[in-house]
C-alpha cells in the first residue's frame, strides 16, 4: 500500500527557531503570503454553500452603533438578486436578521428574495461582545437542513467570524490559520480521494507539528484505510479491514458525530481499556479523531497524532472540527469521483481489445493513454483483426471530444468496423459504410479512421484515411518513411467514394499507427510532434537492433517495449496532457513463396478433376496427405459451383500456413448462399457440404470477378 511521505512535519530540531543572529547565516527568512480577510471570507461562503448544496450564500456585517446587517460578500448569486438584502434593519423579519437576534441558528422555508430557494439557513457570526455578522445559505431542498449541516455550517461560521472582526489590511492569523486558509482552497481542487488525503498532509499535518495523519472510510461495516502517514506498515494491516463495531473509538465517534481528543496513552486507555494492544502497537502517544459525516451519513475518520503527549487548546479543538467538515465534504466528492472513474475505466477496457490476436503475418502491440486530466475514457480506439487468406487488417480511429459518450460512440463505431471487415469489405467501402454510421448519428459527430489491410502474399497494404494521417513505415534496416498522403475528411463529414492507397512493403517491417492526441500538445503543433516522433523511431531501431523488424521469433515482447519507449518520450508527463491518445504498432510477415501454390483451371466440366489432381500432388509436397480427401472434397464442390453458376477464368490457389487454405477464383460477382433443402431435393447441398467440412468458409469479391476460401486444421 502506498504511503504518504510527511510533510514539513519533520522532526523538533527541524522545527526548531534560529537562534539570534543566526538570520544571516542561514539566508532570509521568507513569510507565507497570507490572504485577506475577504478572501477568506469567500472561501467560507463558498464551503457553506457546498456543505448545505445551496444555490448560494451571503455573509452580512453587523454595524455595532446601528444593529444594521450590511452586506458583506456574496457566494454564486448575482449582486443584483439579492440587492433586498444589501442592508437589513433589526426589525425586518428575515432569516439573517432572525439569526442575529436570536443568537442561534435558524431555518426560514420560503423563497424570500424570489430567486428559486426553497428556504434560507443563517447562523450568526459571534464575536467577544456578541454577534458580529451573519452567514446565511439559500437552500435548494426540500425541509430543513439536518443537524450535520447545522453544526458544519455553526464550524464555518465560528471559523469566519473570527476573520471578521479583525481590521482591513490586518495578518490574517496565525500561521496555523493561514494553513487552513490554503487548505479550503486546496481542497476544492482535489479530485481523487488521494489527492484529498494528500492535501490534507501538506496543510494540516505541519502547523499543527503533527507526526502522524490517517484517513479511513467505512464500506460494508469495516475499516478501510485511504492512506495515511507516519505508521508502520504492521499497524496499517492491523486496522485495515477490521469491522469497525470491533474499533470503540471509531463507533463512538460516528454514533455521537464528535470528535475525540486524547492527550496521551494513559487518558486514552483510561477511556478505553479494550484497546490496550492497539494503542500500544500505535507509534503515537496523543491523538485527535476527528469524525467526517455529510449529510448525516457517516462516511469515515481523519485522525491527527503526535509522537509526545500534548495537549489541544479550545482554537486548536474549534479548529480541528470544522477541518473534519472540510475534508469529509471533499472525501465524499472524490469518492463519487473514483467510483466514476472505475466504472469508466472498466467501460474504456471493456470497449477495447484485452489482447491483440497474433497472426499469421501480423503480430503488434498497442497502448491507449488516457488524458491526464478529465475522464480517463474517450473516443480513442484500435484493432487488429484476422481476414481471409491470412491477411489481416489493421484499424485505428478517434471519435472528436472526450468522455463517457464518445467512449460509448467508439464502441459503436469499432463494433461496426469489424462487422463490415467480416464481409472482407475493400478500405475505401468499408470506410463508406463507417460514414454513413457516424452521419446517423447527428451533425455533432465525428470521427477519423484509418483502415488497412495487409496481404502477406503480395506483401501489400491497402489503406483507407477519414481525416487520419498515414501509418509510419520501419524498413527491416531500421529507416523511418512517412508517406505524405493527401486523406479524406473525417467520418461524418465526407463524402465517399475514400480513395485507397497502397504500400509495397518489404519482407519485413513495422507499421505505426497513432491518434493526435501522441503527437500534439499544448506546446507542440502536429508536425512538430511528428518529426519527433519519427526521430525517437530513427533512435531506436539505429542503437538497438532488438526494435528492427524481421526477428525470426516474430514475438511481440519487443513491440511492447518499443510502444513504452515511444509514449514515453512523447508524452513523458501524463498528467499534464489533455486529450487521449493511442499507438499500435504492426510487425507484418510475408508469406514464403514455398507455402503458395497457384493453378489455373479450365471454364468447362474438366475444372474439378483437375483441381483434384493440383491438390493430391501439392498436399504430398507439404506432408499434408491427411488433408487431402477433405480438401478434394471442397474443391470439387467450389469449382462444380463456379462451373455451373459463375463465368471464367477460373484458378485454384492453395496457401500453408496455421490453416490450409483452399481458394477458388472465378469471374462472377453472383453471392454465393446455403439453400435449405428437402429430403426429395437431388441438389442444393454442395455449400452445407463445405460448411460441414471446414472450420471457416466464406467469399470475398474483386475488382473483376471473386474467390471462395474455406480453412481446415492441419491433422
Amino acid at each position: 500500500m502506498h504511503r504518504l511521505r510527511m510533510t514539513g512535519a519533520g522532526t523538533a530540531a527541524d522545527r526548531a527557531e534560529p537562534a539570534p543572529g543566526d538570520e544571516e547565516a542561514s539566508g532570509a527568512r521568507t513569510e507565507t503570503p497570507t490572504k485577506s480577510p475577504t478572501e477568506t471570507l469567500s472561501l467560507a461562503l463558498r464551503q457553506a454553500t457546498t456543505s448545505l448544496g445551496g444555490l448560494g450564500s451571503l455573509l452580512h456585517r453587523r454595524d455595532p452603533g446601528t444593529g444594521r446587517l450590511g452586506l458583506a460578500a456574496v457566494d454564486r448569486l448575482a449582486p443584483e438578486s439579492v440587492g433586498a438584502w444589501a442592508d437589513l434593519r433589526d426589525e425586518q423579519d428575515v432569516a439573517p436578521v432572525r439569526a442575529v437576534r436570536d443568537g442561534a441558528f435558524v431555518w426560514v422555508p420560503g423563497d424570500s428574495l424570489g430567486i428559486g430557494a426553497d428556504g434560507t439557513a443563517a447562523v450568526p457570526l459571534l464575536g467577544s461582545d456578541g454577534p458580529v455578522g451573519v452567514l446565511s445559505v439559500l437552500t435548494a431542498g426540500p425541509g430543513e437542513p439536518d443537524e450535520t449541516q447545522q453544526s458544519f455550517l455553526r464550524a464555518v461560521a465560528a471559523w469566519a467570524g473570527a476573520h471578521l472582526v479583525k481590521a482591513p489590511g490586518a495578518p490574517s492569523g496565525s500561521e496555523r490559520t493561514v494553513r487552513m486558509n490554503e487548505l479550503t482552497a486546496a481542497l476544492a481542487e482535489a479530485v481523487t480521494s488521494q489527492d484529498v488525503v494528500r492535501t490534507v498532509a501538506r496543510h494540516v499535518v505541519p502547523p499543527f507539528e503533527a507526526d502522524g495523519l490517517l484517513v479511513d472510510v467505512l464500506e460494508s461495516g469495516r475499516v478501510h484505510v485511504v492512506d495515511s502517514a507516519g505508521y508502520p506498515e504492521a499497524f496499517i494491516r492491523l486496522l485495515n479491514g477490521m469491522p469497525y463495531a470491533e474499533h470503540p473509538v471509531v463507533t463512538d465517534m460516528l454514533r455521537t458525530h464528535t470528535p475525540l481528543f486524547f492527550e496521551s496513552p494513559a487518558e486514552f486507555l483510561r477511556s478505553y481499556p479494550i484497546i490496550r494492544d492497539m494503542v500500544e502497537a500505535s507509534p503515537m502517544n496523543a491523538w485527535a479523531f476527528l469524525p467526517m459525516v455529510v449529510s448525516g451519513r457517516n462516511i469515515g475518520g481523519l485522525t491527527l497524532s503526535f509522537h509526545r503527549p500534548r495537549s489541544f487548546s479550545d482554537e486548536e479543538r474549534t479548529l480541528l472540527t470544522a477541518l473534519s467538515g472540510l475534508v469529509g465534504q471533499a472525501l465524499e466528492r472524490a469518492r463519487l469521483y473514483d467510483a466514476e472513474h472505475t466504472r469508466a475505466q472498466e467501460l474504456q477496457r471493456g470497449l477495447l481489445p484485452r489482447t491483440l490476436p497474433r497472426l499469421p503475418a501480423v503480430s503488434a502491440a498497442a497502448r491507449y493513454l488516457p488524458a491526464g486530466r478529465g475522464e480517463s475514457v474517450g473516443g480513442d480506439w484500435y484493432d487488429l483483426i484476422p481476414l481471409s487468406a491470412d491477411r489481416a487488417a489493421v484499424v485505428i480511429g478517434d471519435v472528436m471530444g472526450h468522455g463517457i459518450s464518445e467512449a460509448a460512440t467508439m464502441g459503436r463505431l469499432r463494433t461496426a468496423v469489424r462487422t463490415l471487415a467480416d464481409l472482407d469489405m475493400a478500405p475505401d467501402e468499408l470506410l463508406g459504410h463507417l460514414n454513413d454510421v457516424v452521419s446517423e448519428l447527428g451533425d455533432d459527430f465525428y470521427a477519423t479512421c484509418l483502415y488497412a489491410v495487409f496481404d502477406p502474399v503480395t506483401r501489400v497494404c491497402s489503406f483507407s484515411l477519414a481525416g487520419h494521417p498515414p501509418p509510419i513505415v520501419v524498413h527491416p534496416d531500421g529507416s523511418v518513411h512517412f508517406p505524405e498522403l493527401a486523406g479524406d475528411p473525417p467520418l461524418g463529414a465526407a463524402e465517399p467514394p475514400f480513395e485507397i492507397h497502397e504500400l509495397r512493403l518489404p519482407e519485413d517491417c513495422l507499421l505505426i499507427l497513432w491518434t493526435d492526441g501522441l503527437v500534439e500538445s499544448a506546446d507542440r503543433d502536429f508536425d512538430q510532434g511528428l518529426d519527433q516522433l519519427k526521430r525517437v523511431l530513427a533512435r531506436a531501431t539505429a542503437h538497438n537492433p532488438r526494435f528492427r523488424p524481421g526477428r525470426p521469433d516474430g514475438g511481440t515482447e519487443q513491440l511492447d517495449d518499443l510502444c513504452d519507449l515511444v509514449t514515453s518520450a512523447l508524452l513523458p508527463d501524463r498528467e499534464q496532457t489533455t486529450d487521449d491518445a493511442a499507438l499500435l504498432i504492426a510487425h507484418t510477415h510475408g508469406t514464403a513463396a514455398e507455402d503458395i501454390a497457384t493453378f489455373g483451371l479450365p471454364y468447362d466440366p474438366r475444372a474439378a478433376g483437375q483441381a483434384r489432381a493440383h491438390i493430391r500432388g501439392q498436399l504430398a509436397d507439404w506432408g499434408l496427405d491427411d488433408l487431402v480427401v477433405t480438401t478434394e472434397l471442397l474443391a470439387s464442390e467450389l469449382v462444380g459451383n463456379a462451373v455451373r453458376h459463375a463465368r471464367g477464368p477460373l484458378r485454384l490457389r492453395l496457401l500453408r500456413s496455421r490453416s490450409l487454405i483452399c481458394e477458388v477464383y472465378d469471374g462472377s460477382l453472383t453471392t454465393p448462399r446455403i439453400r435449405r433443402t428437402t429430403e426429395t431435393d437431388e441438389g442444393g447441398r454442395g455449400l452445407q457440404l463445405v460448411s460441414a467440412l471446414s472450420r471457416r468458409w466464406g467469399a470475398r469479391y474483386l475488382r473483376d470477378g471473386k474467390c471462395i476460401w474455406t480453412e481446415q486444421e492441419p491433422g
